[in-house]
């Protein structure tokens, strides 16, 4: 069985940006980009500056939406009794994530297998040989995921996140330069999908409730479950 996420990813300790609300780069600036596409990138994706925004271009995405309501809790119905069993982990300081609980599924409903399909087709190449089992991660309200890289000795180039119950921001930084950075607003029910280079070379983190901020606005983060797919490494 492959480890669960939190023993393999390589934690990155670093200090918290200092990021006044008034510095925050904002991908709606017009007078920087124009078009719709733009626009509707703007409600997903901020960054520091043009340069950082440019670098990820391609290899992030947010589609906002994903699954309905009802999806969601047909998902929500499937993992809920499984992790109830669990307890949230709080006391193991030296991991990636803090304040969570997690499992692995492979076998689900057919609405869920429905929308796992889905998401396969949305994030993955076709053919791509993709990581058996399910990763369902269950974060606390008062939980929060380190800087940290996966580990490419046990995934692939591509990984794909259903958010549920809660927004959250998901925030990059590259490994060789810690004041740029890169925010996702992934709303719930969305879909996010981290490729290559943002994978390998930026650290990925659930910022804390209290650093949740997307564009000068804050985005309140309650208890959050993630349905997590990934692809083998070739």
């Amino acid at each position: 069985m492959t480890p669960p996420l939190i023993r393999v990813v390589k934690q990155v300790q670093r200090k918290s940006l200092q990021c006044p609300v008034l510095n925050w780069f904002s991908t709606d600036n017009s007078a920087l980009r124009k078009g719709p596409d733009c626009k509707e990138e703007s409600k997903w994706l901020c960054g520091s500056s043009q340069e950082i925004l440019s670098a990820v271009r391609g290899q992030v995405k947010v589609k906002q939406n994903f699954i309905s309501e009802e999806e969601e809790s047909a998902i929500f119905k499937e993992v809920e009794p499984g992790l109830r069993k669990k307890r949230y982990e709080f006391d193991h300081w030296d991991d990636a994530i803090h304040g969570y609980r997690e499992t692995e599924r492979l076998q689900w409903g057919v609405m869920c297998e429905s929308i796992l399909r889905r998401v396969r087709v949305a994030a993955f190449p076709e053919g791509s040989p993709l990581l058996g089992p399910i990763h369902v991660l269950d974060l606390d309200k008062e939980g929060y995921i380190k800087p940290h890289i996966d580990s490419v000795k046990f995934c692939g180039s591509t990984i794909a996140g259903l958010s549920l119950l809660s927004d959250s921001i998901m925030r990059l930084v590259p490994e060789n330069n810690s004041t740029d950075w890169v925010d996702l607003l992934l709303s719930r029910r969305s879909l996010y999908i981290l490729r290559d280079d943002a994978r390998f070379k930026f650290t990925h983190e659930i910022l804390k409730d209290e650093d949740s901020f997307f564009s000068g606005h804050k985005i309140p983060r309650h208890r959050r479950i993630s349905v997590i797919c990934r692809n083998l490494p070739v």
